[in-house]
């Protein structure tokens, strides 16, 4: 068995704790997710999975339960703890790409590392002009996002979310604002970085063919986890 990077016990989060409107979202959510795994989340709207993916990421606290990341108990940590084990240890990709418009492609992969680092770096921009060539886009270098398509846009983002060298991507909706095509591609770079670097993914996804070809799937439902399991492609890999 790998080695858990998250482990979440009776997550609960609770908005407007204490007043008349007060609303518990998450209930009691029990999830560990191992080295190297490809797992997704699904749910209908309003399921708690964005929710949770801030939990997991960090952005947000949750009102009780245990959180260990890599091992070590998070929940409590300061803010300035939580951001460096964020940039340690998590990348993200979201359904809208989030690229900054006036940077071009590449600087907008180095972004993590000025975060981390205070200042951009030669091997910065040469890990991130790598990541680039990897993904496709070794003629897109010094393009600013408004010049590439949607599905490229959304290929810098991967590339940022990698350029950490991250245990866990949480990929929230990642090919949601995608054509099919384009929503393959992206899937397969993030299924080839899984398989080639060992970094796992927790994707969320309300497409049942990509939710079909992770390795596990993971059902939120009314802030409680209703079925977590091989998804079939992965059993019919498994057991075929």
């Amino acid at each position: 068995m790998n080695a858990a990077i998250i482990e979440l016990a009776d997550i609960r989060k609770t908005y407007n704790e204490g007043s008349p409107v007060a609303t518990e979202v998450l209930h009691g959510v029990n999830i560990a997710l191992q080295a190297g795994e490809f797992a997704c989340l699904i749910g209908p709207s309003g399921s708690g999975k964005s929710t949770l993916l801030n939990l997991i990421g960090l952005l947000e606290r949750p009102t009780a339960g245990s959180y260990l990341l890599k091992g070590r108990a998070i929940q409590q940590a300061d803010d300035d703890e939580r951001t460096r084990a964020r940039l340690r240890t998590l990348g993200f990709v979201f359904q809208f790409h989030h690229l900054l418009p006036a940077f071009t492609a590449i600087e907008n992969v180095m972004l993590p590392g000025l975060m981390r680092d205070g200042a951009f770096t030669r091997e910065h921009r040469a890990h991130a002009q790598q990541l680039l060539t990897s993904v496709g886009l070794a003629d897109a270098l010094n393009k600013p996002p408004n010049q590439l398509s949607g599905g490229m846009q959304q290929r810098v983002a991967i590339a940022r979310a990698l350029s950490l060298s991250p245990d866990l991507v949480l990929a929230d909706e990642p090919t949601g604002n995608l054509d099919t095509h384009s929503a393959d591609e992206v899937f397969a770079l993030m299924r080839q970085f899984n398989k080639t670097k060992g970094t796992a993914f927790l994707l969320v996804t309300h497409d049942p063919r990509l939710a079909a070809r992770c390795d596990r799937t993971i059902e939120l439902r009314d802030g409680s986890i209703v079925s977590d399991a091989p998804s079939s492609a992965a059993s019919t890999v498994e057991h075929g």
